[in-house]
């Protein structure tokens, strides 16, 4: 029996709610899923890439079937390397499908991977990582959109930051 492997693939810096509920129901139509954390080091980012492998890991733990990787390069090359037959992207809103389609079919063009869109669940579809930094950069309370441990660990990391100028 061929196992259908696929990536939900992202920066997750921080993982949210809508990140978790794309990855959860990928779980139910998948044989396994890996979430894969994209490690640019030009680009930065407020935790480590082991960090936020560690806080998905942590929020996906009752999944059996999904698991947690870092990779650098192209996601193609990543697919190819771990036998990922589909790409699965979460769509928020119209103009995510423009960009995501683009990358689809760029990403088709670089390897025999298909791309899979899920739209978001509604109460999720205004969430961004970014988002959820920058209101709580400014003191809002973002804990209902983010799980406990990395709202505790989103928390620590901004006071750490403030402390230090």
């Amino acid at each position: 029996m061929r196992v259908r492997r696929v990536v939900c693939p992202g920066s997750f810096d921080p993982v949210t709610h809508g990140h978790l509920d794309i990855v959860r129901r990928a779980s139910g139509l998948f044989d396994e899923v890996v979430v894969a954390v994209g490690v640019n080091a030009s680009k930065k980012r407020l935790f480590t890439p082991a960090e936020r492998m560690e806080m998905i890991a942590e929020g996906v733990a009752d999944l059996p079937n999904v698991r947690v990787a870092g990779f650098e390069g192209l996601l193609t090359t990543f697919c190819e390397e771990q036998g990922i037959v589909a790409i699965v992207k979460g769509l928020r809103a119209v103009t995510d499908f423009d960009y995501e389609l683009q990358m689809a079919q760029m990403n088709s063009s670089l390897a025999p991977v298909e791309t899979v869109f899920v739209p978001t669940s509604p109460a999720w579809s205004f969430l961004a990582s970014s988002l959820v930094k920058e209101v709580a950069a400014l003191g809002g309370d973002v804990s209902a959109l983010v799980p406990p441990h990395v709202h505790a660990r989103l928390t620590a990391r901004l006071a750490e930051r403030a402390q230090h100028g």
